[in-house]
């Protein structure tokens, strides 16, 4: 299914309502979506709901100012990249030195004409956008040329289970989340779900040196166990990433599962990850890991859930692109939606299918994030 093409999201934050309807007459006449806030504090919300493409904001304003705006925008690591424009009646030195001091794209003047102001807009847009498609290249040409994968290109086989999974790249970039399929022997099978964050574009080589620990701890542990656990694979991971200060402050959460086919047992352990989803004859439950994101201590206090499967049964591992999904109006998904979309699922049709049906409908196609998801099904 393709993904729309949609317009540029435009965020205005400005108290003055005659020229704020003036700014998104014109954006909007130009092609742009433009949402309207009347001061910071609602625009940071407003800005959290809808993570818009530019932020065009007023400098003096009631409750929230412009300059107190954009350093709550610097202080949430989602938010900060978004570019921001100050729009003012100023043309004062002063005001325009402190707001390239905020990491700012440019200045709007408020008496500009509205060709000036869609001529500006475009520019600073298009830019970025030759910026993100650079980088795309080189992250693209990367991958290529090492000839390194992250998530598979094929689905494990592994007898009594049918086992896939769904990966979608934030806007076709080789993005952070990875996945692994690591046979043990004939009995015994590990299922990986990782999701590097905090490097935007670079998000993938990190992905690239995260799946190589994960599959050398694994092996370690594997060799020197007699009594496979997936806590003991994350605590291996955990040990190494601490150690390594290369990649010290890079975010990563991590879902592990060993499947035994023998007893039909499955074994969950997960590192600052979300629930694993279990659907059965009982309905569906979510299983909580409390152990800390990779890297974060020396002891991630990680421990292991165990599951008895039973025929059709099926186990779901996902990472945040689902439960935070968001919809026209800004809506997230939540792991409450996905819970009870899994419990509406249709036993007739292929659930993975259903639920990439599902997320596309809710999203309209336009994704905020890597969306990654592994379906374990007993047959």
């Amino acid at each position: 299914m393709a993904e729309r093409k949609a317009a540029n999201r435009i965020l205005l934050v400005e108290d003055e309502f005659n020229i704020a309807k003036l700014f998104q007459y014109n954006l909007s006449k130009a092609g742009y979506e433009v949402t309207h806030a009347p001061n910071g504090r609602e625009g940071y919300e407003t800005a959290e709901k809808i993570l818009p493409d530019l932020i065009i904001s007023d400098i003096m304003m009631p409750e929230v100012d412009g300059f107190e705006f954009r350093k709550k925008l610097l202080a949430n690591p989602e938010l900060k990249k978004i570019p921001f424009v100050f729009l003012t009646a100023k043309g004062e030195e002063d005001d325009i030195l402190q707001g390239y001091d905020l990491e700012i794209e440019d200045y709007i003047i408020k008496t500009s004409s509205p060709k000036v102001v869609i001529a500006k807009v475009s520019a600073i847009l298009k830019t970025l956008e030759k910026e993100r498609t650079k980088i795309v290249d080189e992250v693209q040409k990367a991958a290529d040329s090492m000839g390194v994968k992250v998530v598979p290109d094929e689905f494990p086989k592994f007898d009594g289970y049918e086992i896939s999974h769904w990966h979608q790249p934030h806007k076709n970039v080789p993005g952070g989340d990875f996945i692994d399929y690591i046979k043990v022997d004939d009995d015994n099978l590990v299922v990986v779900l990782g999701d590097t964050m905090g490097k935007r574009w670079g998000a993938w080589y990190f992905a690239v040196a995260y799946a190589g620990y994960v599959r050398s701890a694994t092996r370690f542990v594997l060799e020197s166990a007699n009594v496979y656990k997936p806590s003991d694979i994350l605590h291996k991971v955990n040990e190494s990433i601490f150690k390594d200060e290369r990649i010290a402050e890079v975010f990563i959460t991590l879902s592990i599962i060993i499947i035994n086919k023998k007893n039909n047992i499955v074994k969950y352990s997960g590192a600052g990850d979300l629930p694993l989803f279990f659907k059965s004859s009982n309905g569906v439950q979510s299983f909580v890991s409390k152990g800390l994101l990779l890297g974060f201590s020396h002891s991630g206090e990680y421990e292991d859930h165990e599951l008895q499967l039973e025929s059709l049964s099926e186990l779901f591992l996902v990472t945040d692109g689902i439960t935070e999904a968001r919809n026209s109006a800004g809506e997230m998904y939540k792991e409450e939606g996905f819970i009870e979309f899994l419990g509406a699922l249709d036993s007739s049709t292929d659930s993975l299918e259903q639920i990439k049906t599902e997320m596309y409908n809710y999203t309209s196609g336009e994704f905020d994030d890597d969306v990654s998801l592994v379906r374990i099904k007993m047959l």
